[in-house]
């Protein structure tokens, strides 16, 4: 069956003129009888209608073809890229132009699907942010009403309102900090200090730093056996503490009581060595995993916020890890634990690609 749809220019002008030139021919044929005559009136008007037909179907075509063009591209062409894609360059055939079109309407529907994900995001952000601040404002409120309208006359609970107040002016302290942290992490304005260390001696010393917080809560941690190096990364070594105490006390917050939490560490290669940290604590629900290092995202909310903190660490933690042009990973199953971990570099950039020794330390 003849296909209509799939005819280029050049082939509909053909059969217009073919189908054109055979009538008048078969008119001729009928009426002049002459054979001559008639195949001579079929080749001239085959000819001529061909070229007509051909020349403004084109110019009604491509008139139609740049008014598409005006839409789809978001650059205006000089006078000078005018004359060269009208006169110089060979112009596009309908399939060329098609594509065009289907991958500008491609390219369309993703933006239109990422704005849509970045408006739900920043409607969810500017929620929590809200409920974030919302909380300590309104307790600080509470107290000082409360001091205001008398209780400030009973030393026991003008010393426990102001002690409340101050938790949580500490906690909008801490909330602004963490913030300011994100943005200027994302913004690339905090410098890495890069140097050599044993990640397990650091490792040691978070564990040590956080030793009375953990004696309260009952919680033992430790460096896992056949892990405890040394093991030297390259890599700022404040920017991954603070990314380690963050792990670690998130994995004692909700380890059970008389729980562990674990630290390894493993050289994958050459390059890379992964630090994991891992508890036996209540774990996360799979539907969760995808979205706990975006900030605020809080598994149980109700929950959280009882064990306090601003929402922000996991999100800190991420930045910092990929300013290092690392990545991180978690693994967990409800009742059974959860597996933070992350990658860092075992050499300098600059050392990579030639393959130096990754176990010395800066002099």
């Amino acid at each position: 069956m003849f296909n209509f749809k799939s005819l280029s220019p050049r082939q509909v002008s053909a059969v217009l003129a073919f189908a054109i030139s055979l009538l008048v021919a078969l008119a001729n044929l009928v009426l002049v009888k002459n054979w001559t005559i008639a195949m001579g009136s079929f080749l001239v008007l085959f000819l001529v209608s061909y070229l007509l037909i051909f020349y403004f179907l084109q110019q009604f075509i491509y008139r139609r073809i740049k008014l598409i063009y005006k839409f789809i591209y978001q650059t205006k062409a000089s006078k000078r890229e005018e004359f060269y894609n009208k006169y110089i360059l060979p112009q596009k055939s309908i399939d060329e132009v098609k594509e065009d079109v289907e991958q500008w309407a491609e390219q369309r529907e993703g933006e239109i699907e990422l704005l849509r994900k970045n408006e739900a995001f920043r409607k969810e952000f500017l929620q929590n942010l809200a409920h974030e601040f919302k909380t300590p404002i309104f307790a600080i409120q509470g107290y000082v009403d409360t001091l205001l309208s008398g209780a400030m006359d009973n030393p026991d609970v003008r010393k426990k309102f102001l002690q409340n107040t101050s938790r949580n002016v500490d906690r909008l302290v801490n909330l602004m900090n963490d913030l300011d942290e994100i943005s200027r992490l994302e913004s690339g304005e905090q410098i890495l200090y890069k140097q050599y260390f044993i990640i397990q001696t650091l490792i040691r010393e978070v564990i040590e730093s956080l030793s009375l917080n953990l004696v309260t809560k009952q919680v033992t941690v430790s460096i896992k056996k056949g892990c405890e190096g040394p093991t030297y990364v390259f890599a700022d070594k404040e920017k991954i503490r603070q990314v380690l105490i963050n792990l670690v006390e998130n994995s004692a917050k909700y380890s059970k009581a008389g729980g562990s939490v674990v630290a390894s560490v493993y050289t994958t290669d050459e390059f890379k060595v992964l630090i994991e940290i891992s508890d036996d604590g209540i774990g996360i629900e799979e539907e969760h995993l995808p979205r706990i290092f975006e900030r605020f995202y809080r598994t149980d909310k109700a929950r959280s916020r009882d064990k306090g903190g601003t929402g922000l660490g996991l999100a800190i933690c991420k930045h910092i890890i990929e300013a290092h042009g690392e990545s991180m990973h978690v693994r967990s199953k409800t009742d059974v634990g959860t597996t933070i971990g992350f990658t860092l570099s075992a050499i300098r950039e600059e050392e990579g690609s030639r393959n130096s020794n990754t176990h010395q330390p800066i002099p």
